[in-house]
């Protein structure tokens, strides 16, 4: 699996290319785009890697990680992927938070509204879908087992977590979501998360002060 980080959007959200091997000019190889925040760097990049983007992973429907779907989709014919509690934030509803940032968010139609427990295929790679909610009630990490890496969104950051004072967040919820859900993975992953670094599981179930501390 290649990753290609690219920060996007008004807040630096890091969106995500991930493909198996870079395409030619004459065929482009199928990727899978995880929140894109904005559409051009991505449709740079695509261009630049001969890519053509098969599906868009939503982690949640935040206005910074779903600014570029709309173009990306109509440009590459992409599947929209997202849990079925956040899929209204692409349809116009409150839930993108839009309205709080003065952000206009392109109206797209969802393809696939996941669930918990999931098991979806995109640009090739299997991917488990773990609903992870508290930042948003409809927030997912996508998990490859295969690859050991998890695409966290604003669940669980680098010694940190995602907001839950927004409308939609509840803190005993992101707690359970990473406490019982992430953090009881077998074994280490890399973490990517919507903003800022990557880290690994294991250092955030040793050092991440806000679940060892029950600072929530």
């Amino acid at each position: 699996m290649n990753i290609i980080c690219t920060p996007t959007g008004p807040l630096g959200t890091n969106t995500y290319i991930i493909y198996n091997e870079e395409g030619t000019e004459v065929s482009p190889a199928p990727c899978a785009v995880v929140d894109p925040a904005s559409s051009k760097k991505v449709l740079d990049l695509l261009l630049k890697h001969h890519l053509h983007c098969s599906d868009i992973l939503l982690t949640h429907g935040h206005f910074d990680h779903i600014m570029g779907v709309a173009e990306l989709k109509e440009k590459h014919s992409a599947k929209v992927l997202i849990h079925e509690l956040d899929a209204n934030a692409l349809t116009g509803g409150a839930g993108s938070l839009a309205y709080m940032g003065g952000i206009l968010v392109k109206k797209c139609s969802v393809d696939v509204l996941l669930r918990d427990e999931d098991v979806i295929t995109a640009a090739g790679f299997p991917f488990r879908v773990i609903h992870t909610p508290g930042h948003t009630p409809g927030g997912v990490c996508f998990v490859s087992e295969e690859e050991r890496v998890i695409f966290s969104g604003d669940t669980l950051f680098r010694l940190s977590v995602g907001r839950t004072d927004l409308p939609g967040g509840d803190s005993e919820q992101l707690f359970e979501s990473i406490a019982y859900r992430l953090f009881t993975l077998h074994g280490d992953f890399r973490v990517l998360p919507g903003h800022e670094d990557e880290t690994t599981l294991d250092f955030e179930r040793e050092h991440n002060p806000y679940v060892r501390g029950g600072m929530f």
